[in-house]
């Protein structure tokens, strides 16, 4: 298998001809590849080839940039099920995971593809005979820097719209997942992308950090952790454009009227699905008094039952996580949980000698001082807290940095709504689980979860931060 990087039409190795290994986290003996250790020497050179192509690209009529993007589409559909089984090894998810992500990104990318001819722009009235209106460009070089627990689905909500509104791209996917960033390039070409139009990158933070400091990239979006946004968001500034999609510590309320079977039902699903390693998972369950102990012990028999193994073996509900780091990270804070007093109801163990197989951990007793509440875990555990209103619950909700998603179950219609104006997240979910997000509506958070300024996924300000807005003012002479 040839795994390079893609730049100026053509797969060559790192500058430095140093490369890295990705094993298979479920079976890390099995090497899933070699790849380019890049760094700013590459991104350099991929920035320069880019610059030669944006003309013509952005001079491309968007009707074939449509048809480029559908194409694309079909040639993923075409190989679904070698892509499904590349993912389930690079990524560690379970096959029915995989082919909803697989499934899902050429839906994507006809989405956006549609979006290449809706770039229009806006005619305002004046006095006279004169015209003023507006006209929509690309923004210039987009650099996509995005993350591994979705790595074929989040960068074609990049790349995609990227692409539809003229733009060339630098791609630079997680080196965790550097497979099905490859693979995602190699859709596109196939799909009649001209080859100098985008450039994928391989390689750690050292390429990330050189893509979002070359100030010949207009635009970087990422998808990550909140540090790391935090660290490109100051290495952009103020006269380039960045959109950032960072962390969250997802809150689930139930009130006293919910259904308890539905509630205990969505809670594992939003905190365990993708092994817990979703920006919008559930990482924590406030309930009020009269239904706290019945919910906690349906939620433990829910855990317990999970089947956890590899990805591939049939009957499995939740795979490996991606890392021996993500496996350190949730094991040390399982250690911190019960350090500073909370109670661990299941879960918390590792699973055999090889791989990095966890049983999901849920926690009692969780105060909001604990780092099992206030910090980002990102892995299969959740935190347990107790609340003597749903005011009070809500108010527990929102005692965080971060704001990215939220959900409450109730039969209120009154709590419900009163839940979805208090909140202070950019997502708010009503009897459904912190995770799933519809791909034509508007997604991103609040606080330390996103920027705020441009969203992802969808909405009708969706292709604002691919491009530019130019007001002209005409006088008609005679």
């Amino acid at each position: 298998m040839m795994t390079a990087n893609f730049i100026d039409g053509q797969w060559i190795p790192a500058v430095s001809g140093r490369t890295f290994q990705r094993h298979n986290p479920a079976d890390p003996d099995q090497v899933i590849g070699s790849f380019p250790a890049s760094d700013a020497a590459d991104v350099s050179a991929a920035v320069d080839a880019l610059e030669k192509a944006a003309p013509e690209w952005a001079a491309t009529a968007p009707e074939r940039r449509a048809a480029i993007l559908e194409s694309a589409a079909t040639h993923i559909e075409s190989r679904a099920d070698a892509l499904i089984a590349e993912l389930v090894a690079e990524e560690g998810k379970t096959t029915a995971e995989a082919t909803m992500e697989i499934s899902r990104t050429p839906a994507n990318l006809r989405f956006y593809a549609g979006e290449a001819t809706r770039c229009t722009g806006t005619t305002y009235p004046v006095a006279g005979e004169g015209l003023v209106y507006t006209l929509r460009e690309p923004v210039g070089i987009v650099g996509a820097i995005t993350p591994w627990n979705f790595p074929f689905n989040i960068p074609s909500r990049k790349i995609g719209p990227a692409l539809a509104a003229g733009n060339p791209v630098l791609f630079k996917p997680s080196e965790i997942t550097p497979l099905m960033g490859q693979r995602l390039v190699e859709a596109l070409l196939a799909g009649g992308l001209p080859p100098t139009v985008i450039a994928l990158v391989q390689g750690d933070g050292t390429a990330g950090a050189a893509v979002a400091a070359d100030p010949r990239v207009a635009a970087v979006t990422f998808t990550g952790s909140t540090a790391v946004g935090r660290a490109i968001h100051g290495a952009v500034g103020p006269d380039r454009r960045v959109q950032l999609e960072m962390g969250g510590k997802n809150p689930v309320v139930v009130a006293e009227d919910a259904d308890l079977d539905a509630a205990a039902a969505l809670i594992v699903k939003g905190a365990f699905g993708l092994s817990g390693q979703a920006c919008t998972g559930t990482s924590r369950v406030i309930a009020v008094d009269s239904v706290h102990d019945e919910l906690l012990d349906r939620v433990v028999a829910r855990t317990e039952a999970l089947q956890v193994g590899p990805g591939d073996q049939p009957g499995v509900t939740m795979g490996p996580l991606a890392s021996s780091a993500q496996l350190e990270k949730f094991l040390h804070y399982v250690q911190a949980g019960v350090a500073e007093g909370a109670t661990l109801r299941c879960g918390g163990t590792t699973i055999g000698e090889r791989g990095y197989l966890v049983r999901p951990a849920v926690f009692a007793d969780a105060l909001p001082t604990m780092r099992i509440v206030a910090e980002e875990v990102f892995g299969p555990l959740i935190a347990f807290q107790r609340a003597a209103s749903l005011e009070e619950a809500i108010g527990l909700a929102n005692a965080t940095e971060y704001g990215l998603s939220a959900s409450i179950v109730t039969s209120s219609l009154a709590a419900a709504t009163h839940f979805a104006h208090k909140s202070r997240t950019g997502l708010v979910k009503i009897n459904q689980p912190t995770t799933g997000m519809a791909m034509n509506a508007p997604f991103g958070g609040y606080k330390a979860s996103s920027t705020q300024t441009y969203k992802e996924q969808a909405g009708a300000t969706l292709m604002e931060f691919y491009t530019l807005e130019k007001t002209v003012y005409l006088t008609p002479t005679f």
